[in-house]
């Protein structure tokens, strides 16, 4: 949702019951996103990430602070690994890229867009 108007989720923390009903965009390879605000071209973005089984983000740099809440299954970096529940606040100039073996919803706020520094695998 890309407007001016209030946005309301309600019952995220059971977002496993109704993430079919929201207007999913493919995203990156197994990934797919639900725009809350900002494009992630430019400026502050927010959006919910479904992690397919074995989907995966490419290793990147952040610009800006981001921050990762985890709301079903689980995701690992070079890290750690992180459960539903965690919160992972990533500072500028930090790297890693991203796995969730058995698939996950995550909210991503994001104040700057990221820089890939590696391609995709197909």
């Amino acid at each position: 949702m890309i407007n001016d108007k209030v946005l309301k989720l309600t019952d995220l923390f059971q977002i496993s019951g109704w993430h079919q009903k929201q207007p999913w965009q493919p995203f990156k390879e197994g990934v797919e996103i639900y725009r809350l605000y900002g494009a992630g071209i430019t400026g502050p973005t927010a959006a919910l990430l479904r992690f397919s089984p074995g989907g995966r983000i490419a290793l990147h740099e952040h610009t800006g602070y981001e921050h990762i809440f985890v709301l079903t299954g689980s995701q690992v970096d070079e890290n750690s690994e992180s459960q539903a529940g965690s919160l992972i606040v990533n500072p500028p100039g930090t790297s890693h890229s991203i796995l969730s073996r058995g698939g996950c919803i995550v909210l991503a706020i994001y104040e700057k867009p990221v820089k890939f520094l590696e391609q995709e695998t197909k």
